[in-house]
């Protein structure tokens, strides 16, 4: 009974056939183009998965048109009065979009994905510990301005520097992943994630002073 809910697709001779017609069926296909059965999803990248070029300098509104249109044409009540085994399978199909989409919208998750994608074998152990001390003293100081900071004034100074050392890390992460350096961009993911932290540690904390007038 299991084996009917697999996310993977047949394969006969090595090639996918389709469940309900042992059709051909494309790689990646959401449906048979024989039967138009929904098929499994199977194993691929988040890009693979969304039609995309693997690549940090995505076309967002491209990413949001293809996502979208996807999910339309798999939304559960095209198929309330389908097979179980074809509900089961959108569903299967739709949670594997949202993974691959919610990703990849962020350029923080879709850079920590890429690392992850193009450098699991390749990147120096304990490249994503916090061993830089550049970061750590710079993060160090941040908090404790935004600890000492008494007005909403003093907040913003720390958010708006916050937020220009994030828009610098994007710029550079894009640079980093075209020319391949992993490690490089594997550092400064990391760099991006304590940014991003901050910046969030930083509205709360406007939120806090502001509240407490």
């Amino acid at each position: 009974m299991a084996s009917h809910l697999t996310s993977e697709p047949e394969k006969h001779d090595g090639v996918a056939v389709c469940w309900s017609c042992k059709g051909p069926v494309a790689a990646g296909a959401l449906f048979c183009s024989t039967c138009e059965a929904v098929q499994p999803p199977g194993r691929m990248d988040h890009f693979a998965r969304l039609g995309l070029e693997v690549t940090f300098d995505l076309d967002i509104k491209e990413l949001e048109r293809r996502y979208f249109d996807m999910q339309r044409r798999l939304h559960p009540d095209r198929f309330a009065s389908g097979l179980p085994r074809e509900r089961a399978l959108s569903q299967q199909q739709a949670v594997s979009l949202n993974d691959a989409y919610d990703s990849l919208k962020d350029p923080l998750s879709r850079a920590d994905y890429m690392v992850h994608l193009k450098g699991t074998e390749v990147l120096p152990e304990g490249c994503n510990l916090v061993n830089d001390m550049d970061l750590l003293t710079e993060t160090m100081e941040l908090r404790e301005a935004l600890a000492d900071a008494k007005t909403t004034g003093d907040v913003d100074k720390i958010a708006g520097r916050a937020a220009n050392d994030i828009e610098h890390c994007i710029r550079e992460l894009s640079a980093y992943f075209a020319g391949n350096d992993l490690e490089c961009a594997c550092k400064l993911t990391t760099r991006l994630k304590y940014l991003r932290k901050l910046a969030e540690e930083a509205r709360l904390c406007r939120v806090k002073i502001a509240a407490a007038r």
